[in-house]
Order: C-alpha cells, then sequence, then structure tokens
C-alpha cells in the first residue's frame, strides 16, 4: 500500500511538472487578420471606447506592406476629440503574458498613436503602452473608470507612416515595455492585479494599421 502510494505520488508530481512545462512554453495566440473578411470588424473582438467623441471604426483592409500580408486591422476614424480613445479586446483573459503587436501610424493631427491594452475589465479599465508619432514618446498608463493616469515614459523617435514593434511583458507587478526591439521602459504598478483581455488602442484622431497581435501567457 505504501509504495503504491508512494508511485501515485510521483506520478502525480510528474504530471504537475508536465502541466507547468507545458504552459510555460505555451504557443502565443495570434492573430494577422487574413482569414477575416475585408471592411469589417474582425470576429471575436470587443470594440468600444473610452472618454467621449464617436465610436472607433475597426475594419480588416488589404494593405500592400502588411508585414504578414495582406491584411491589417485598421481603425479609420478620424474624429479629433482629445480625450476619445478607441479600444478592439479579446481573449482568453490572461494575467502574466508577453503581448506584441506591429503598428503603423498613418495620420492624424491631434495624435498618431498606436497602443497594447492588456488585463482588460472592460473600455474603462486596463492598462496601455503605447506609441506616439507626433510627441516621439513611448509611455505606459492605468486606466481606472476611463480615467488615465501615467505611470512610466520614454523619449525616442517614433515614425509616422512606417510599421513599428510594440511588446510589453508583465508579470505581477512588474512591466517591461519594448519598442522596435529594445526594452524602453521597467516599471511598477499594483492597479490590475487580476487576469484580463488583451488588444489594440488608439487616440483622437489616429488612423493605425495594426498587424501579428500576440500573446503568450508567461
Amino acid at each position: 500500500m505504501c509504495a503504491n502510494f508512494a508511485t501515485r505520488l510521483e506520478l502525480a508530481s510528474a504530471f504537475v511538472g508536465l502541466l507547468v512545462a507545458a504552459s510555460a512554453g505555451a504557443a502565443p495566440i495570434s492573430f494577422g487578420f487574413d482569414s477575416d473578411a475585408l471592411g469589417k470588424a474582425p470576429g471575436g473582438f470587443d470594440l468600444g471606447r473610452t472618454g467621449g467623441g464617436a465610436q472607433g471604426v475597426w475594419v480588416v483592409e488589404a494593405q500592400p506592406d502588411a508585414p504578414s500580408g495582406p491584411n491589417v486591422l485598421a481603425q479609420t476614424s478620424a474624429d479629433t476629440t482629445d480625450y476619445r480613445f478607441p479600444v478592439a479586446f479579446t481573449g482568453p483573459p490572461m494575467k502574466d503574458l508577453r503581448l506584441s503587436v506591429r503598428c503603423k501610424p498613418v495620420s492624424g493631427k491631434v495624435d498618431q498613436a498606436c497602443g497594447l491594452i492588456f488585463r482588460v475589465k472592460d473600455a474603462d479599465n486596463y492598462y496601455v503602452t503605447r506609441a506616439n508619432a507626433l510627441e516621439n514618446n513611448v509611455r505606459l498608463y492605468h486606466v481606472v473608470a476611463g480615467k488615465r493616469v501615467q505611470f512610466a515614459t520614454w523619449q525616442g523617435a517614433v515614425k509616422s507612416g512606417a510599421w513599428h514593434e510594440l511588446a510589453v511583458e508583465a508579470e505581477g507587478d512588474r512591466f517591461q515595455v519594448f519598442f522596435d526591439g529594445r526594452k524602453v521602459m521597467d516599471a511598477h504598478d499594483s492597479t490590475f492585479a487580476d487576469a484580463g483581455k488583451f488588444g489594440v488602442w488608439t487616440k483622437a484622431d489616429s488612423v493605425t494599421y495594426f498587424d501579428d497581435l500576440a500573446a503568450t501567457p508567461k
């Protein structure tokens, strides 16, 4: 009996170890938008808006320079309301993850921004890191009840009309942000401690293209 019990414990321990290893090496959940219908919002995404102004217009478009071709997700509304943040997010919920996207700021007089949102509860509660081609910076915020509060920033070139890679790694209360492969921020914040959805974000009149959105649990 004792020997059998010990064997069962060993097998159970090995099984748990395999689960942990599998989780650690989990494949990314990725969205290239190439199988989505052109001119429509992508399937499986919740669409919303933080702040005021018009709702965002999220459509799948064919673009010749799409990083993984042929399609991108485009936010095309150019409403100039300053405190206006269209969001598109999906799941499954994740807490600790690496989240990345390729994004291209296309136009905007108020802003030319592309962002990643994570630990999303709804359109008014989430973390966001964003790059802005008019301000030449990358910033990190938490948004609570629609109020955006910055807690980290980096100043550097963000080109309009060019594809960039924006990524964040979230583990507990630590957030590392990467821009075009370079780590630009390493900050801590404990506003949202639970798992949430993830997605993309723009600001004001930013017309922005997104491709290769990928989330990998850590």
